[in-house]
């Protein structure tokens, strides 16, 4: 297919720069692949929508503050870095696990060698030091360039990365939201480009259709008996890179570290035997189980198995999905692998012309903006 076929129009005035006023309060687009019938709701009803026959599958990531605005130490020029994840040893290729962390919430901030993307107005060279915070607190050593223009960066510093980060890290939220950078700006950011589960540190962007959730909400969906089950995903800077491709076929996904739970293998196993639906909230929900489930496996091999890995996914149209089967997203940018995605679950003229209705009833777009449930 061509990369053309996924434009839509979209006036720049609708791109979310703000999270609405209260969590929980944004619109939500209802679109129903059978039929294609639309229906215009809030979140508040997403309730409505899911049975206690069907689970509900959540990523937990958690996104830090990984954007570091510093100088460089032999001038006063500017310098931004980025750390996307943790280098992979030079013995070897990286144990995917590694990069997922365990239950400590800073257990990968731990990890001093790093790799980063990097912006400055002179070429990086390795050798060359920049500097970071009020007192230049945190040194940033460049080792060498990597795949994809990238740094292997070693921070140096007396105190733990992970409270220096918190003290002067900013919030790495996407490009097109545009930000002054002030104080009160970067406190909203930690609190609402996050979401209310978020649990293992690794992420540079929010598995963004989870920040719609409330506490209202999951209670209204533990008083329905629905399940609520995790997978971990880290989000990369790779999810805001556009598709340059002419044919989609040609574009390469960036690897991202995951970890599905052995309790969340079993839940999805119980739900398709008693003929459930399994709801995947974010892109990045589906990316994980449906990599899971794309393994090269016995007949008799469970189709989600518990684990960690990378995956690369690229799911588009005409994808047939192993494992979800409903699925609560953001609106998405025109062209992007998202909108791909989800046009190969509810098909690509439905999706643009759900979209094209978006835009007429002024629908907020992109990270903080309103959703879609395609049910």
């Amino acid at each position: 297919m061509k990369t053309r076929q996924f434009w839509y129009p979209l006036p720049e005035r609708l791109i979310a720069q703000h999270p609405s006023e209260k969590r929980g309060d944004d619109r939500m687009m209802v679109l129903h692949r059978d039929t294609g019938r639309i229906e215009h709701k809030q979140v508040a009803d997403f309730p409505d929508y899911i049975t206690a026959n069907d689970l509900l599958v959540v990523n937990d990531t958690k996104v830090f503050p990984a954007r570091l605005l510093g100088t460089w130490s032999d001038s006063p020029g500017a310098v931004e870095v980025l750390m996307v994840h943790p280098a992979p040893s030079n013995e070897g290729p990286a144990d995917p696990a590694s990069l997922v962390g365990g239950e400590g919430e800073v257990s990968l901030l731990e990890k001093l060698e790093w790799i980063c993307l990097v912006g400055s107005g002179r070429p990086s060279r390795a050798g060359q030091v920049a500097v970071f915070g009020p007192n230049r607190e945190l040194e940033a050593h460049f080792l060498e360039k990597v795949e994809g223009g990238m740094w292997k960066i070693r921070f140096v510093s007396t105190q733990p990365l992970a409270a220096l980060l918190d003290a002067f890290g900013h919030t790495p939220v996407p490009p097109y939201v545009r930000r002054e950078g002030t104080p009160e700006e970067e406190m909203a950011d930690r609190d609402r480009y996050q979401t209310i589960y978020a649990k293992h540190v690794g992420s540079v962007a929010a598995p963004t259709a989870g920040l719609h959730f409330t506490p209202e909400i999951f209670a209204a969906l533990e008083a329905k008996g629905v399940q609520r089950v995790s997978v971990t995903l880290h989000v990369g800077p790779g999810t805001f890179r556009p598709v340059k491709a002419e044919n989609i076929e040609d574009h390469e996904m960036d690897y991202e570290a995951f970890t599905v739970p052995p309790e969340t293998a079993v839940a999805v196993a119980a739900c398709k035997a008693r003929g459930g639906r399994v709801f995947c909230v974010g892109s990045t929900s589906v990316r994980t189980l449906e990599t899971v489930a794309s393994r090269e496996r016995a007949e008799t091999d469970p189709l989600v198995v518990a684990g960690s890995g990378v995956s690369n996914i690229f799911i588009y149209p005409p994808y047939r999905f192993k494992v979800c089967d409903c699925l609560l997203t953001n609106f998405h940018l025109p062209q992007s692998t998202l909108l791909m995605m989800t046009s190969a679950l509810a098909g690509r003229e439905r999706m643009l012309i759900s979209y094209a209705l978006a835009v007429k009833a002024n629908y907020r777009f992109f990270s903080y903006g309103d959703c879609m449930l395609i049910v």
